[in-house]
């Protein structure tokens, strides 16, 4: 876990860098290069205005996707795309919603279903492999559920069929777990061969109404195939998110210590030059001299995201892109919520938050009674904050509905956390 001072730092940092370092002379590392240069790679500095979806995810990495409006938020800070156009791109399979690296689902460009799909594979197997053992279910009957799932997706080509619909349509094929299978989260035999099945690429999720940010979905047979291996991520990994150690790269593959560091080691990832002490910051050789080069821009820019933004979640570790004088800022507290947790003792944002140049600027959440964005800012806003506030307050409003953080947040839910916002806001003089 990174310190407050925002130099990221990991348990095994310090023994994860390949030897040998890039040559050439080693850049001036700060916190704040770090920051902006995450941000630069991020896309979230306004050049890119105009971009795809696909062009976005495959430049800065695949967007978290768990019910809420994080890809929205994204792809809008990052290119100015409005809903329609994302919703569109995935209608026409130019970015799909995938189970990926750790089994967890993400937004991810067409140049990359096949690889996300094989980096997220062994969970679905893993899920069987746990419901042999405590649940008695066998892989031949999973596989048989397989087909009957498969031959009924072959009958309507063209019709997303949602879990409901497949249970009735596979008649016996599915068979109910009883109330050890509640106790684990299981209740039938279908999500372990919905799971599989979309691991290996023959069937993809649909949503409903063709929106990320909700979770009801329906099923279509496909032929992706899968390929890829641990090489391959690490080298996408280090384009998005260099440069990051060891620890950050296997907290988003999931890998273990010895796959991620052959990994590195075969893509060519060096040490960063000159990197902080300890920290094991690795970076892609052909990126050493921009990155040198690189300095912070002296003007503001403002990016209002989801705490589940990628410039947080491809590492992992908060504290970077938290300056020292914030470390110590309250949190929001939300329902049920501790009072007097603090900025720099978190592993992840309890708010939606606003960055400029890859620092933590404010917190935000969208009020939906009110149609409006309640934000609590670190320092007196500017014209371009309060510009960056108001397009996405528009956005939010005239094409979400809402900013949920998650599928099961709710305008109830989140009101406390509002409220806390509204006062502290309000007590700033702001």
């Amino acid at each position: 876990m990174a310190k407050a001072n925002g130099t990221p730092r990991h348990p095994e940092a310090a023994s994860t860098a390949p030897p040998g370092a890039a040559p050439g002379t080693a850049p001036d590392v700060t916190p704040e290069k770090l920051r902006a240069w995450w941000a630069h790679r991020q896309w979230l500095d306004g050049t890119h205005r105009g971009a795809s979806a696909a062009e976005v995810l495959a430049t800065t990495g695949w967007a978290r996707s768990v019910g809420g409006a994080a890809p929205y938020l994204g792809l809008f800070a990052r290119a100015g795309l409005d809903r329609q156009t994302v919703d569109a791109a995935v209608a026409g399979q130019e970015v799909h919603e995938l189970p990926a690296a750790r089994g967890c689902t993400y937004v991810v460009p067409a140049t990359d279903f096949a690889l996300a799909l094989a980096v997220g594979a062994a969970s679905a197997a893993g899920e069987l492999a746990s419901a042999e053992k405590h649940l008695g279910v066998g892989r031949d009957e999973v596989e048989k559920l397989c087909l009957a799932i498969g031959r009924a997706l072959a009958a309507a080509p063209d019709t997303p069929q949602d879990p409901a619909a497949l249970r009735v349509a596979v008649s016996g094929a599915v068979r109910s777990l009883g109330e050890a299978g509640k106790r684990r989260g299981l209740s039938t035999t279908l999500p372990l061969a919905l799971g599989l099945m979309q691991s290996r690429g023959q069937i993809r999720r649909v949503p409903a109404n063709g929106r990320l940010d909700q979770q009801r979905y329906g099923y279509l047979g496909w032929d992706q195939p899968v390929a890829g291996d641990a090489v391959d991520l690490a080298r996408r990994y280090f384009t998005w998110a260099g440069p990051a150690n060891l620890g950050h790269f296997r907290w988003f593959s999931g890998f273990t210590a010895a796959t991620a560091r052959r990994a590195v080691a075969e893509a060519g990832i060096v040490p960063l030059p000159g990197g902080p002490p300890g920290s094991g910051l690795l970076m892609l050789p052909e990126l050493v001299e921009e990155f040198a080069a690189f300095t912070v821009p002296a003007e503001p820019s403002y990016a209002l995201l989801a705490g589940i933004d990628g410039i947080h979640l491809l590492h992992r570790d908060l504290p970077r892109l938290v300056d020292p004088a914030d470390a110590v800022r309250r949190l929001p507290s939300g329902r049920g919520g501790k009072a007097g947790r603090i900025l720099g003792d978190e592993a992840d944002p309890q708010t939606h938050v606003v960055l400029d140049r890859g620092r933590i600027v404010g917190f935000w959440e969208y009020d939906v009674e009110r149609s409006e964005i309640v934000h609590q800012s670190f320092a007196p806003p500017d014209a371009e904050l309060r510009a960056a506030v108001a397009r996405t307050e528009a956005f939010v409003r005239d094409q979400l509905g809402d900013a949920r953080g998650f599928s099961l947040d709710s305008p109830r839910s989140r009101a406390p956390k509002i409220a806390d916002l509204r006062a502290a806001a309000a007590a700033s003089g702001w």
